[in-house]
C-alpha cells in the first residue's frame, strides 16, 4: 500500500515510552476517542490518500522514517497538511488532539508555528554548519531545491494498521522537530519514541512569547539549584554533551546511567524531578500520563539525573546545557544545538522508554 510522499516538510524533532491506562471519565475510553477520531480522518480522504496514509502495522520502515530534521532531508511517509483541504487539515489536527493532553496539544501547536517563523524570518542556520540550508541555498535532493522547507503546513500523518480499540495499531504525526509516534493496544497507549524540539526555541506570536520548551528549560535549572553542593558535583558531568545520544537512528541503543541518583535527594528534589520528567510523559491525554507516571514514580530511586554545560541562564531564556534523566523504564534527553548560532534558541529533545519503544512489549503480549 506504499509509495512515499516526495512533499517537503520539516522534521522532527523528543521522546520515549508510556505502559498506560486509557480509560477517561464516563462512558468513553481515551481508546474509543482515539478510534473515533481517525476513522473521521480517514472519512475526509479519498481512496489515493489514504492509500498514502495507511500501512501495514509491521511496516518497520516506516514506522523508523522519523528525524528531527527537515523532510527535505529526511522524507516522511503519509500525507502532510499541505496536501490536505481545509476539512481535512481540521480532522487531522483533531485526531492528534485526541491522542494528547491540552497542554501536549499546545506545545505541538507552538512548535509548528515555531517552524512558520523559520519560513517567514529565514532563522535557520545557513547552510555548510551542520544545520538545514537556509532558504536561499536549499541544499538537499535536487525536488527540494526550490520553494519552502519550513513551515505548519509541513508536518505528516500516518497510520500503521487499522484503527481499532482491540488490536495494535499506530498514530505518527511530525515534521520538523516533532515526531510523535503513538502506540495504541487496546485500553494501553504507548507515546514512544518522541522527539520535541524548537527553532526558534523563543519567539513572539500576537504580541506574546512563546517558548515551546520553556519548561522544560526553567524546571530542569530549577532542580540543579536546589541541589547541594555534594550532589552538584555528581549530577554535573565532567565532559561535553552537544546533542541526543538516543535521538533518530538509534533504537535498541543503550547508554550506562551516570550523574546522581534520585534515591540521594530529598524529597522536594524528587518532586522537582517528576515535574521536569511531567513534561513529556504529560503529552498523552491526562489519564493516560497519570499512568505513566506511576510507573516512573516506581522506579524513581534507579532513576538518575546528569547536567552537562553551563549551570546558568537568564531569565526568561532557555539553558544552553544538555541534561538527561534515566531510569529503568525511561530516558529523557535535552540537547541545545550549537552549530550555526545561540544554542538557546535551537534545542532538540528525546522522550524514550528503552523497554517498550514503539509498544514492543505491549503487540508482543
Amino acid at each position: 500500500m506504499h509509495s512515499l510522499s516526495t512533499k517537503t516538510a520539516s522534521g522532527i524533532g523528543a521522546v520515549a515510552l508510556v505502559s498506560l491506562s486509557l480509560t477517561i471519565s464516563g462512558q468513553q475510553t481515551a481508546t474509543s476517542r482515539i478510534v473515533s477520531a481517525a476513522n473521521s480522518f480517514l472519512a475526509t480522504l479519498d481512496a489515493k490518500q489514504r492509500a498514502i496514509v495507511i500501512y501495514a502495522f509491521n511496516d518497520e520502515e516506516q514506522r523508523k522514517r522519523w528525524s528531527n530534521l527537515p523532510v527535505a532531508m529526511v522524507p516522511r511517509g503519509g500525507i502532510s497538511l499541505k496536501e490536505m483541504n481545509a476539512n481535512q487539515r481540521a480532522a487531522a489536527m483533531a485526531l492528534v488532539a485526541s491522542a494528547l493532553s491540552p497542554t501536549g496539544f499546545e506545545k505541538v501547536q507552538q512548535i509548528m508555528e515555531g517552524d512558520e517563523v523559520n519560513k517567514n524570518t529565514d532563522t535557520g542556520p545557513p547552510p555548510g554548519n551542520g544545520g538545514p540550508p537556509g532558504r536561499r541555498d536549499r541544499g538537499g535532493p535536487p525536488q527540494f531545491r526550490n520553494g519552502p522547507i519550513f513551515g505548519k503546513d509541513l508536518y505528516y500523518v500516518s497510520i500503521l494498521g487499522t484503527p481499532s480499540e482491540k488490536n495494535p495499531w499506530m498514530l505518527q504525526f511530525g515534521g520538523h522537530h516533532l515526531a510523535l509516534n503513538i502506540t495504541i493496544a487496546g485500553e494501553r497507549g504507548i507515546l514512544t519514541p518522541t522527539l520535541t524540539g524548537a527553532q526558534p526555541a523563543l519567539y513572539t506570536l500576537n504580541g506574546k512569547t512563546v517558548r515551546p520548551l520553556g519548561r522544560e528549560s526553567d524546571q530542569a535549572l530549577d532542580l540543579l539549584n536546589a541541589l547541594d553542593e555534594n550532589q552538584r558535583k555528581k549530577a554535573i558531568l565532567s565532559y561535553h554533551l552537544a546533542d541526543l545520544v538516543l535521538g533518530p537512528g538509534q533504537d535498541g541503543k543503550t547508554i550506562q546511567p551516570e550523574g546522581l541518583k534520585a534515591s540521594g535527594m530529598n524529597e522536594r528534589q524528587r518532586a522537582l524531578l517528576l515535574d521536569v520528567i511531567s513534561e513529556w510523559s504529560g503529552i498523552i491525554h491526562e489519564s493516560a500520563a497519570a499512568a505513566r507516571l506511576a510507573e516512573i514514580k516506581a522506579g524513581l530511586d534507579e532513576t538518575w539525573f546528569a547536567w552537562s554545560g553551563p549551570t546558568t541562564a537568564a531569565p526568561g531564556k532557555n539553558i544552553t546545557a544538555y541534561y538527561r534523566i534515566q531510569g529503568p523504564k525511561l530516558v529523557i534527553e535535552y540537547a541545545p544545538q550549537r552549530l550555526g548560532g545561540d544554542p538557546a534558541m535551537h534545542v532538540h529533545t528525546m522522550y524514550r522508554d528503552p523497554t517498550n519503544d514503539y509498544g514492543r512489549h505491549l503487540t508482543a503480549e
